[in-house]
């Protein structure tokens, strides 16, 4: 038999042929291709969020009473931030650009990593750069400036996405987008409140009362909450601590009105409830794209807390709404 001569035998079905024959083994056919790997899916976060300690929150799952978390670190965090926040309004006035400058970075860099564990890639250097140009230029140039800045760093995002080819351009540059929009711009507002004579007061009141929203919402939650809010995005949260949310507002806002703005009462009372509503909704859409990107916390640089993001979760969208409204209510 010539070398190289595929010939099976006839009594053997796998060709291998006699103990005789020294001819190769036939090729029979090349192996199947393994199957693509499959690639792993972002599981979501099922269950409660222990460290999101937002307003109105109450674990149907759990005895009032639970907090679910650190209660001792989370204070002890929060009268620290307190404490920094209103050392720098009351000892200089621009001092507390540099705190919501410093705010803003760390809480860019935060979302920008929760979004990459959703696949998504917003180009960092242009955040980075923008976002103190925004609040730089609310302080001197007002709300003209904030826009104008907003809109570079817009154009930022996209100009620099370009360098990494057109795959996934529009979901990463959109992406750019939403962090620019959610942090620096919405910080911004901040910045504005600060401008007038009399912006240490604005800011004050603004920054009390969403504090007054978390308190006395997670107070009457754990308590006395029993109907949730929203289950699906944020189990803890009830309808008996958003009521605590707004009743607990409304004092702090009126009591503020009269006493710091020299603003008519009734001010006070439409600011806290509008304060609460924002607060709560701020803090259910970062609850659901944590849920979205199957994680728990943006970060955790703050015990008891999170990240910077999961306390500016109600600040950020609150701080527009209390610069429009003390605009109205309390003007200049």
């Amino acid at each position: 038999m010539p070398w190289g001569t595929l010939r099976p035998a006839p009594d053997d079905e796998w060709g291998t042929g006699s103990p005789d024959d020294t001819g190769p083994l036939p090729i029979i056919g090349a192996l199947p291709a393994p199957p693509p790997r499959p690639r792993p899916s972002r599981a979501p976060v099922i269950g409660p969020d222990p460290a999101d300690v937002a307003p109105g929150r109450a674990d149907v799952d759990r005895p009032p009473g639970r907090a679910g978390r650190n209660l001792a670190a989370a204070v002890a965090v929060g009268l620290g931030l307190g404490a920094v926040i209103l050392g720098s309004l009351l000892v200089w006035r621009p001092a507390f650009l540099v705190v919501l400058g410093a705010a803003v970075l760390v809480g860019t860099v935060e979302l920008t990593r929760a979004l990459d564990a959703g696949d998504f890639r917003p180009p960092l250097p242009p955040l980075l750069i923008g976002g103190p140009a925004m609040i730089a230029l609310a302080w001197t140039r007002g709300p003209t400036g904030l826009v104008v800045a907003f809109l570079l760093t817009v154009l930022a995002v996209l100009l620099w996405r370009l360098a990494d080819g057109p795959s996934a351009y529009l979901r990463d540059a959109a992406a750019g987008v939403l962090v620019a929009l959610y942090v620096p711009l919405l910080a911004g507002f901040a910045a504005l409140m600060l401008v007038p004579d009399d912006g240490t007061a604005r800011v004050l009141t603004f920054i009390a009362t969403v504090v007054a929203s978390d308190v006395g919402g997670y107070a009457v939650g754990v308590l006395f909450g029993r109907h949730p809010l929203a289950r699906r995005i944020s189990p803890k949260k009830s309808w008996e601590g958003l009521v605590g949310s707004i009743l607990t507002c409304c004092w702090v806002a009126t009591s503020l009105f009269v006493l710091a703005l020299d603003a008519p009462w009734w001010g006070g009372v439409l600011f806290g409830a509008a304060v609460a509503v924002s607060a709560t909704v701020g803090d259910l859409g970062e609850s659901l794209i944590k849920r979205d990107l199957g994680i728990k916390d943006m970060g955790k640089l703050l015990p008891g807390h999170g990240g910077i993001m999961d306390r500016l979760d109600s600040l950020l969208p609150t701080a527009a709404v209390a610069y429009l409204l003390l605009s109205v209510l309390a003007p200049v």
